[in-house]
């Protein structure tokens, strides 16, 4: 099935969900595989070393460093790879509030 392009079908379809686990963003060095037993659930690969997005207590019994506390927002809509404006729409609503957002797709 074609995911959806339209902007304001998107807005409309979307079922946004607050997940109750807290996440952190931690920057390291070295391979993913050295961290890939840790579980990640995600990872960033930038030239400055490698992202890992950890669920809070992973982090805190590795002892790796972070700045922040985060929560994780599912959207749950089917959208194009090739759709324009999701992320820019859901980042202002939220700034809107006061809320930080570093939004990741998959």
């Amino acid at each position: 099935m074609q995911g959806l392009s339209e902007l304001s079908e998107l807005l409309q379809s979307m079922k946004p969900c607050l997940t109750d686990r807290d996440f952190v963003f931690c920057s390291v060095q070295g391979s993913l595989n050295e961290y890939v037993r840790l579980e990640p659930v995600a990872t960033v690969r930038e030239s400055e070393g490698l992202t890992l997005v950890l669920p809070l207590p992973v982090a805190e019994r590795e002892k790796l460093g972070f700045n922040g506390v985060f929560r994780q927002i599912t959207l749950s809509v089917h959208s194009s790879l090739e759709a324009v404006g999701l992320t820019a729409a859901v980042s202002r609503l939220l700034a809107d509030h006061g809320i930080a957002a570093n939004i990741l797709a998959g």
